[in-house]
């Protein structure tokens, strides 16, 4: 269960300026598809199960995170940093920028 609402998300990221941190935090099975996620600091995130379906996480740091399941089609990708994170059965169709 996600420890924020999409609604509540979208508050803090107006609230967090140009590069939010989220760290740590579980937004697993949100709807988070379309949002702009660009520079967003989201290491070691619970993201099980999220759409990011064309979200735009360009230079996102992902690294660390719990991304089994999600949904990435059509996302902005571009230079994301994917260290040592989790992305079993994730779905990249259409991405932009996944070197996978």
């Amino acid at each position: 269960m996600a420890e924020l609402t999409r609604k509540e998300l979208v508050l803090a990221l107006i609230a967090a300026g140009e590069h939010p941190r989220l760290r740590r935090l579980d937004l697993s099975g949100l709807d988070l598809s379309g949002l702009s996620l660009d520079g967003a600091d989201l290491t070691g995130a619970k993201l099980q199960g999220t759409n990011f379906q064309g979200a735009h996480l360009a230079r996102a740091i992902l690294a660390q995170s719990e991304c089994d399941d999600t949904n990435f089609n059509g996302a902005d990708l571009t230079d994301v940093d994917w260290t040592n994170a989790s992305v079993q059965s994730a779905s990249f169709t259409n991405a932009i920028g996944y070197r996978g």
